[in-house]
């Protein structure tokens, strides 16, 4: 019985090992790695450049978050003075920190498609750019449906895993009584 055992955790941690290749000798049965999938945010955001100024606006609840970067080297833009009108609003964001703006909203921006003008002041540069902010699209749950052809392999794995169960203690048993060798 314990021989049995040995050989099966052997073989399956063998498998693993044995599918993905010796990587020394430069031969694999992996595939390429796929590319990393960037992160997103569901939110609603808004996007706008020129030659001078690079900015995303992203809505978070009552906050509207703007970041501001210099376009050609992508540098944060710290100490700037950033005004933001249109869906309502009209106001100054205040710095969080370098490059990052914070509007405090007092309601809500209702869904739609809403034109934004940012104007930003830095150093010895202004720029006013133009965005919309569409907010008509509900920021998805994530959900995962249980069809029934994956309950159906669960289930007959459970099965086989309870059938392999019974069949082992049933060996142990006639082992016990004499009846197999």
């Amino acid at each position: 019985m314990m021989q049995a055992v040995a050989l099966f955790l052997a073989a399956a941690l063998a498998v693993p090992a044995w599918a993905g290749g010796d990587a020394s000798d430069g031969h694999t049965h992996a595939g390429e790695a796929p590319a990393p999938i960037p992160v997103t945010s569901g939110a609603p955001r808004a996007v706008a450049a020129t030659e001078d100024f690079e900015v995303v606006a992203i809505l978070e609840g009552r906050h509207l978050m703007v970041y501001v970067d210099r376009f050609g080297s992508n540098e944060p833009v710290a100490k700037a003075k950033v005004e933001v009108e249109g869906a309502g609003l009209k106001g100054l964001a205040k710095e969080a920190a370098a490059g990052t703006y914070v509007m405090d909203l007092a309601a809500t921006i209702p869904p739609g498609k809403h034109p934004l003008t940012i104007s930003i002041e830095a150093d010895d540069t202004a720029d006013l750019l133009s965005a919309t902010l569409d907010t008509s699209v509900a920021v998805p749950g994530v959900v995962h449906a249980h069809y029934r052809s994956e309950k159906i392999v669960w289930i007959g794995a459970a099965l086989l895993l309870l059938a392999a169960a019974g069949l082992i203690i049933l060996r142990q048993r006639r082992k016990k009584a004499g009846g197999l060798s």
